[in-house]
């Protein structure tokens, strides 16, 4: 793997997410290095390249045709697949915000841009790169909880402005956009599979038209099944638990984790609760450790991003069209 260079990162919009997570971790992961910063206006760039002290800024056009490596996207979700794909054309490697399509057609749209080009698309799910979740995968494979039987997943919290883009219909947004990808997500990693089906409800908000909440019945092979909720307006949660034969295990703190943060994970068995102590991890910068040192690699690299994007994004297409009708969908109908 060539590890004498540093990967240029451009930055189309100047989100939340992009200010606390990405481009900090891009200033302190040693594969990337930060090149360019596009946002709505030069005014608004300029004023948040200087908080990491990049004065390079321009339109979303610019950092196309600048010499960055890889495009990072953090715009409204309606805008996701369009930049992604103009990104891709240009020539540059795609970090694109959760959820990456708004739709599995976008996301098809997106991952045959990036393999024409020849260049790797990854979805923001940063969370999967935390510690505490490769932890509960060794217990899974060691056995310790038994036959795996349930997953039970919640990301809540307080009811965004109504100017926010995850208010808006016409930028996408909703509670299911916004923070149900990331226990769907979860399901899917503690599984280590597809799941087979999905029931889903979303409670609709009149004004904006957006889901405040959503509710969802994942069904997985051997009778295992996930139920996720995504809530706008509720008291924050960020959790995950799986429940085995044997014993449980719970996350309390399982997806949005700042990087001074530690956390802790609950081992259920024998009538003991037994707490382990995660140290701070900047899940943001292991996630780019791991996107550039696998663009590096080239032709060696073997993750599958682009095909795990297609795989989040078919579940989440089949839970919008179970919402629709009213019944579960079969997720291999989703095509």
């Amino acid at each position: 793997m060539n590890v004498s260079r540093k990967l240029k990162f451009g930055v189309l919009g100047c989100s939340r997410v992009a200010g606390r997570g990405v481009v900090p971790a891009i200033l302190n992961s040693a594969f990337s290095e930060l090149g360019i910063i596009a946002g709505r206006s030069p005014e608004e760039a300029k004023e948040f390249g200087a908080q990491f002290g990049c004065g390079s800024f321009g339109t979303y056009e610019d950092v196309l045709k600048s010499d960055v490596d890889v495009v990072y996207v953090s715009l409204p979700n309606a805008l996701h697949e369009e930049w992604s794909v103009k990104a891709a054309n240009a020539g540059k490697h795609v970090y694109c915000e959760k959820p990456a399509g708004t739709s599995y057609a976008a996301a098809k749209s997106m991952v045959e841009a990036a393999k024409a080009n020849r260049v790797r698309l990854i979805e923001g799910l940063m969370f999967r790169y935390h510690p505490q979740n490769a932890r509960v995968k060794e217990l899974i494979r060691n056995g310790a909880l038994g036959e795996v039987l349930k997953f039970d997943g919640s990301f809540g919290y307080a009811m965004p402005g109504r100017e926010e883009s995850q208010m808006k219909r016409e930028s996408q947004g909703g509670s299911l956009h916004a923070c149900g990808v990331y226990p769907v997500a979860a399901s899917r990693i503690v599984f280590g599979e597809e799941p087979m089906s999905v029931f889903c409800t979303l409670k609709i908000d009149e004004a904006s038209g957006v889901d405040l909440e959503a509710h969802l019945l994942l069904k997985y092979s051997s009778e295992r099944t996930a139920f996720v909720s995504s809530l706008f307006g509720s008291y924050y949660e960020s959790t995950y638990s799986v429940l085995g034969t044997k014993a449980r295990v719970r996350l309390p703190r399982a997806y949005a984790v700042p990087r001074d943060m530690e956390t802790k994970m609950f081992f259920d068995a024998d009538d003991r609760v037994t707490e382990t102590v995660f140290p701070p991890a900047d899940h943001f910068k292991l996630l780019l450790d791991d996107f550039c040192g696998e663009i590096l690699k080239g032709k060696e690299s073997a993750i599958d991003y682009e095909g795990d994007l297609l795989a989040q994004a078919k579940v989440i297409e089949a839970a919008r069209i179970s919402a629709e009708k009213g019944c579960p969908v079969n997720i291999s109908k989703i095509i």
